[in-house]
């Protein structure tokens, strides 16, 4: 029990390293050679906004992973697992005040504190985002620590408005469409991320006592995933093409920075989706079922990866419509 928690304990900390190191590294490989100029500090941007999308993966995936084991016949809801939300709050706190900084010198990096005007964080869009997101997770922190743990879902959704309008500012065409898209896409992609890891912690703590309930709180979120990954791919694709028209997409998938991560991200949830899939086949045999739970675990490992890659996405510049 020792050797497996420690092999565990290992293997996460070696995820962690590996989803840090790509918005740190990454921006220098996907600018080389595309002429672009890189904004300054990009990797540590990228490394802000890849915890705060983890934050909310997590917030999120646990009210979703606990909705979906109410629903198993038979399940036993007690013990549950240690909540994670209050930890990934304070994350998204910690997070958000990084990026309110960055915002209020300018979209530089602040070196000193005389470099930052607060105050002026209230007079621009970005400004009003950077404190509504703090704000939201401080309020989200609050609810998961109450009673009625599920009520962060209104703070968290404030969260995810905020960054939709953020990725979309006025200057764009038809910029309420694209954070429309936006809203769609990171909700969806959040729930199945952090959903996953909930509801295979959940598993764990089943696999002794209600093997049989876990294969089935498995099942019930594949089916579930099925939707969401649906959701995931068409706004996707139609975010792409709004950007990068259908005629220049395949030369701006390797000659700008945008498109190279953007095809890395592609390429990770082609190999998420195989992952699922094969835990689904493995569902589907009685025999074997608790065989799905490696491809499961191997999915939400790749599945931190696209979030790590999905962050440097946000941080980088946005390819030229030609």
């Amino acid at each position: 029990m020792r050797r497996e928690a420690a092999g565990r304990a290992v293997a996460v900390l070696v995820l962690v390293a590996a989803a840090a190191l790509i918005p740190l590294l990454g921006p220098s490989a996907a600018l080389h050679g595309t002429g672009e100029a890189a904004a300054p500090g990009l990797g540590g941007i990228g490394l802000l906004r890849m915890v705060l999308f983890a934050a909310l993966c997590v917030q999120l995936g646990e009210v979703f992973a606990g909705w979906l084991a109410r629903r198993v016949p038979g399940a036993p809801l007690e013990p549950s697992p240690r909540s994670w939300a209050p930890f990934a709050a304070g994350a998204g706190c910690v997070v958000a005040l990084g990026l309110a900084s960055v915002v209020s010198t300018g979209n530089l990096v602040p070196h000193r504190l005389a470099d930052m005007d607060i105050g002026g964080l209230y007079q621009t869009r970005d400004g009003a985002v950077a404190l509504l997101e703090f704000n939201a997770f401080l309020v989200a922190g609050l609810c998961a620590r109450s009673r009625r743990p599920a009520t962060q879902l209104l703070p968290l959704a404030a969260v995810i408005a905020a960054e939709a309008l953020r990725a979309h500012p006025t200057t764009e065409d038809t910029p309420f469409v694209g954070s429309g898209l936006t809203l769609v896409h990171l909700t969806c992609a959040a729930l199945w991320a952090g959903g996953l890891l909930h509801v295979l912690r959940r598993i764990r703590l089943w696999r002794r006592t209600a093997p049989e309930a876990g294969a089935a709180l498995l099942g019930l979120y594949a089916r579930v995933a099925i939707v969401l990954l649906a959701a995931i791919t068409a706004t996707g694709l139609w975010s792409t093409l709004r950007r990068m028209p259908p005629s220049t997409v395949l030369d701006q998938l390797v000659t700008t920075a945008y498109g190279r991560t953007l095809l890395a991200k592609v390429l990770l949830v082609a190999v998420v989706a195989a992952l699922a899939l094969t835990a689904r086949r493995r569902l589907r045999r009685s025999a074997d079922r608790c065989g799905a739970y490696v491809p499961a675990r191997a999915e939400v490992a790749v599945l931190g990866l696209v979030v790590a890659v999905s962050a440097l996405l946000t941080a980088l510049p946005l390819p030229i419509r030609w």
